[in-house]
């Protein structure tokens, strides 16, 4: 279902012979079986080297157009008031009386609790990140799996995170790794167009616009959570009332596929299954506003990230 990417047998190769060399260096065969094993973290620490040779061979980031960070405004509380403008009189005329025009009542929408999830198994379209630093290809991939674009085996998750230099660019990421542009841009190579990258002054602005593109889209959303060093999948919420009908309504938590799982964070602690109910709490602790240590971004600083559906899922079948 997927083309593979111009230059990618010559990128492998590349991969390839860096390793050989390498693992040549620190240790031939016990390093070898370190590495495949995993043991004491090898695996995780030799990809990290890859990783860096990979970085090292590419170049410096690219300076070039990626998608761009929308601001999103958030409606008021109450609509402003509309000016009432009196009308222009002759010198001397009397002002008509204009009777006064009995409005029909508009009768309120019933306002209900609503669980939305458009994922009913969860487990089928999980992929944990390879890597520690793996957790946008193994989003982009889990939300291909739920549109059906993408299985979530291992290499198709070494396919996409092997094709990144295909979409990185400095304001999207200055470490040339994975942003949110490249994350949308990536989604539009395997088939599901028309995600957005989209900034919000607050956490319930961007949980609200997340929870209406899943119910306009029928498509996960992508939340960065930990101040943009993680990628969360949103596929469905709980809110006092239903986004579409609403214009304030409160999100209650959402539920959520986290490639970290089944890792354990220092910081973060231990992450959840997928699919699990993340509650207001956890929302509150994981889903904050964007703050990365390799320097500024002046569209997205301080603000709630998302990446967001925009096309139905009919329209791309």
């Amino acid at each position: 279902m997927t083309r593979p990417a111009p230059g990618r047998k010559s990128h492998r190769l590349r991969r390839y012979v860096v390793g050989v060399v390498l693992l040549a260096v620190v240790g031939g065969t016990l390093g070898a079986f370190l590495v495949a094993t995993d043991t004491f973290g090898a695996g995780e620490k030799w990809q990290s080297v890859l990783n860096r040779v990979d970085r090292f061979l590419a170049g410096p980031v690219p300076d070039r157009p990626t998608v761009s960070t929308v601001l999103v405004t958030e409606p008021p509380e109450t609509p402003s008031p509309i000016p009432t403008v009196a009308p222009t009189l002759a010198p001397g005329a009397t002002p008509t009386p204009t009777p006064k025009a009995t409005p029909t009542p508009t009768p309120e929408p019933e306002r209900a609790s609503v669980d939305v999830n458009i994922e009913a198994h969860p487990n089928q379209v999980f992929a944990s990140e390879l890597h520690k630093d793996w957790c946008a290809p193994a989003g982009v991939q889990m939300v291909l799996a739920v549109l059906g674009l993408a299985n979530t085996s291992d290499a198709t998750q070494r396919e996409i995170a092997g094709r990144i230099h295909e979409w990185d660019a400095y304001s999207d990421s200055h470490n040339g790794d994975w942003g949110p542009g490249a994350m949308a841009l990536a989604l539009k190579a395997y088939g599901a167009p028309g995600y957005e990258v989209r900034a919000f002054q607050t956490r319930g602005g961007a949980l609200v616009d997340a929870a209406r593109a899943i119910d306009k889209t029928g498509s996960p959303a992508i939340l960065l959570a930990w101040r943009g060093a993680h990628t969360w999948v949103m596929t469905g919420y709980r809110a006092d009332g239903d986004p579409l009908i609403f214009k304030k309504v409160k999100i209650e938590g959402t539920y959520i596929l986290d490639p970290w799982y089944p890792r354990v964070s220092s910081i973060w602690g231990a992450s959840d299954g997928p699919g699990v109910f993340q509650d207001a709490a956890e929302m509150q602790r994981n889903f904050l506003p964007w703050k990365r240590p390799e320097g500024r971004y002046p569209d997205r600083d301080g603000l709630w990230i998302t990446v967001v559906p925009t096309i139905p899922q009919a329209a791309t079948d």
